[in-house]
């Protein structure tokens, strides 16, 4: 007899329960599935990764489930390599590329099976399908994924006995990284040939990030619709306000939405959201929604609570505003990537200067970093399957790099004066301002995708005017 788990009410199964459990079940196959609608790009982005590393066997792992507290887990969101190379979303998964003796690889998806009706599995357990949803089948996977799959319980044979050079991702799938002697620095190119892969979307990719950037401004104006609301509670209602929307239209937020009110627009990744809401003072929304592909949006407004910018909120954010034109005016192919962020820096730069903030002149403020006590980050990053998309790319490729078509990237300048800094007028103290945009390079230029959600401050005030309730 099996035991049920500790504390359980039910100390033990039957065997007339278990008998009675394993049958009477409908069949519920599902065949002739279609293709999932990006199978056919990944396969094109598994082709390229082949042909960069001939001969060696590759293996990324989706992830697996996080403990949250006792035998809760957090919500999975798989490993994004995996994700841009597959298409699925399940856990305790792997790819695996084999390599081919003809050239290139053969390529599996490993992920857990359906649980057999047969055993007691799929209704007792971690991950019984009673009790977490039906999975799957492998067969099915193949239909929808379009590459073979294989039950990631034979996976330790599978690897076992071979000599082929391997390359592993680290870091999110222990088990599978106890069956491998590999190197950490050949591993670590693996890994940022996957973030290399990413930096130009094709088509599809970036028809998902129009998707996600849609839904985001579709939340942001729901958020103006709820101000009220947020006066009368907290920041907290602004962050439910906003995931109602990407849990609706989308899988999740694409990260923590940033839901800072007064003095907590000063702290760039403010995520407690449980201050009040104050008229008079200023509220900072960053947030994305993430589509059900994991394509995120990232789009950040400061808005004045009562709807109306102060004579001193209004000349803060116009700096900032003219630092983002400028920033994104650098946004074209054949640029550094690094142009708009110098081109925004030096803009606000000479603001502070022009205030007195900072000793100038612009290019000796610059060279010493000093307008960084009130810009405190860089002026944006890659977009895609992540919100800081391409992290692991080298720098040759990113930051060092040139811009191409079919780049998405944020321009997000930002200027804060902290509660606490006594190096600016008490009036100035507790400031914060950022607007951000989501801009795709094209061949000619960019186009700003967020471009619909009002960003000037004139267009902010209108805007606040027509939804806030």
């Amino acid at each position: 007899m099996a035991k049920g788990r500790k504390n359980g009410l039910h100390r033990e199964i039957s065997d007339e329960l278990g008998a009675l459990m394993r049958t009477g079940w409908a069949h519920t196959t599902q065949r002739d599935l279609p293709p999932d609608e990006q199978a056919a790009h990944a396969a094109r982005r598994r082709a390229t990764l082949s042909d960069l590393f001939p001969g060696e066997r590759l293996i990324i792992p989706s992830g697996g489930l996080k403990t949250r507290s006792n035998d809760t887990h957090y919500p999975f969101r798989p490993h994004s390599g995996y994700v841009h190379l597959t298409g699925d979303q399940t856990h305790d998964g792997a790819l695996v590329l084999e390599p081919r003796a003809e050239g290139g690889h053969e390529a599996h998806c490993y992920q857990l099976p359906r649980d057999s009706r047969d055993s007691d599995e799929f209704w007792t357990g971690m991950t019984a399908e009673l009790w977490m949803g039906r999975r799957r089948s492998l067969a099915e996977s193949e239909q929808a994924l379009g590459l073979p799959c294989r039950d990631i319980r034979t996976i330790s044979a599978d690897l076992a006995g071979t000599n082929v050079p391997t390359r592993v991702v680290r870091g999110h799938a222990p088990a599978i990284e106890a069956l491998l002697v590999t190197d950490k620095e050949r591993d670590a190119e693996l890994e940022e040939a996957l973030s290399r892969l990413r930096l130009v979307k094709d088509a599809w990719e970036i028809g998902e990030l129009r998707r996600a950037v849609d839904s985001t401004m579709r939340g942001f104006t729901d958020v103006v619709r709820e101000l009220s609301q947020a006066v009368a509670t907290s920041e907290r209602w602004i962050e439910g306000t906003f995931f109602r929307r990407a849990r609706v239209e989308g899988n999740n937020v694409g990260y923590g939405s940033i839901c800072a009110a007064g003095e907590h627009a000063t702290i760039m990744h403010w995520e407690e959201n449980d201050g009040p809401v104050r008229p008079g003072e200023l509220l900072l929304l960053d947030a994305g929604v993430e589509t059900r592909t994991l394509y995120t949006a990232d789009v950040t407004r400061t808005l004045p609570i009562n709807g109306t910018f102060t004579p001193l909120q209004r000349k803060v954010y116009d700096a900032v505003y003219e630092a983002q034109e400028a920033g994104m005016a650098a946004v074209k192919p054949g640029s550094l990537y690094r142009d708009f962020h110098d081109a925004a820096q030096w803009s606000m730069t000479e603001r502070l200067v022009e205030w007195g903030f900072i000793e100038g002149p612009v290019d000796r403020a610059l060279d010493l970093g000093l307008q960084r006590r009130f810009t405190m980050t860089d002026t944006g990053h890659m977009l895609g399957l992540d919100v800081h998309d391409c992290a692991q790319a080298r720098n040759e490729d990113y930051v060092d790099g040139v811009l191409k078509p079919g780049m998405v990237l944020t321009v997000e300048p930002g200027l804060y004066f902290q509660p606490d800094d006594l190096t600016v007028p008490e009036e100035w103290r507790g400031i914060g301002i950022r607007i951000e945009d989501d801009l795709l390079v094209t061949p000619d230029g960019y186009e700003n995708l967020s471009r619909a959600l009002p960003r000037s401050a004139d267009e902010v005030e209108a805007w606040m005017r027509e939804f806030a309730g």
